[in-house]
C-alpha cells in the first residue's frame, strides 16, 4: 500500500500543479517609476546695467536721463561698475522745472555730472561695504560717501539705498531713494 499512498501523493501533486499552471499567470508589478528631479531653473541672462533698468520698470526717468546725458553707451560698456541708481520715486523729489531744464540740450553736460556721480568703478556689492563712512571715487571725478550703520543701512551721499545688489552683466545697481547732486567744486 505504501506505493498507493505513493501513487497517490504523486498523482495530487500532479493535479495540484495542472491546476496551478492553468490559472492566469500573475503579472509581475513593474518597478514604480523613479522619478527624477526637477532640472534646477537656468540661471537668469545677466544683461547690462541699462537693459537691466529697463526690464525692472522702475527707472523710467534715470533711463530718459542717462539718454538725454549721452551715457546710455557707457553704461552698457563691460565695466565692471557699480550705480546707485534713484528710482522714479526718487526723481518726483526733484523740482519739475530743474528736471526739465536738465533734461534740455543745452544743458547735457551738467545732467551728465550728476548722473555720473551715481557711478562708481567696480562691482561693489553690499557684503563689501564696511561698518561706518568711506569715501569712493565717482566717474565724474568727486568722491561720494558711502555709510553703513550698525544696523546694515546704507546711506550714499545721504541718499538710502532701498534696494540692494541688483546684478547686471557690468556691474551692480543699488537702487537709492534720492537723487544725489554734487557740491560745486571750489575753484
Amino acid at each position: 500500500m505504501s506505493k498507493m499512498k505513493l501513487f497517490a501523493g504523486v498523482a495530487a501533486f500532479a493535479a495540484l500543479s495542472l491546476v496551478a499552471a492553468c490559472q492566469p499567470a500573475k503579472k509581475e508589478e513593474a518597478p514604480a517609476p523613479v522619478a527624477e528631479a526637477p532640472a534646477p531653473p537656468p540661471a537668469p541672462v545677466l544683461v547690462n546695467i541699462v537693459d537691466t533698468a529697463v526690464a525692472n520698470g522702475s527707472f523710467g526717468t534715470l533711463i530718459t536721463a542717462v539718454t538725454a546725458a549721452g551715457l546710455a553707451d557707457a553704461l552698457k560698456a563691460p565695466g565692471p561698475i557699480t550705480v546707485f541708481a534713484p528710482n522714479d520715486e526718487a526723481f518726483k523729489k526733484v523740482d519739475a522745472k530743474t528736471l526739465e531744464g536738465l533734461l534740455k540740450p543745452e544743458a547735457k553736460d551738467k545732467l551728465a555730472a550728476i548722473l555720473k556721480h551715481h557711478v562708481v568703478p567696480g562691482a561693489i556689492k553690499s557684503a563689501d561695504i564696511a561698518a561706518g563712512k568711506t569715501e569712493v571715487d565717482t566717474l565724474n571725478g568727486d568722491k561720494i560717501a558711502v555709510e553703513k550703520a550698525a544696523d546694515g543701512s546704507v546711506t550714499v551721499g545721504g541718499a538710502k539705498v532701498i534696494g540692494a545688489d541688483v546684478e547686471a552683466s557690468n556691474g551692480v545697481i543699488h537702487v537709492i531713494d534720492t537723487v544725489v547732486i554734487p557740491t560745486a567744486k571750489k575753484k
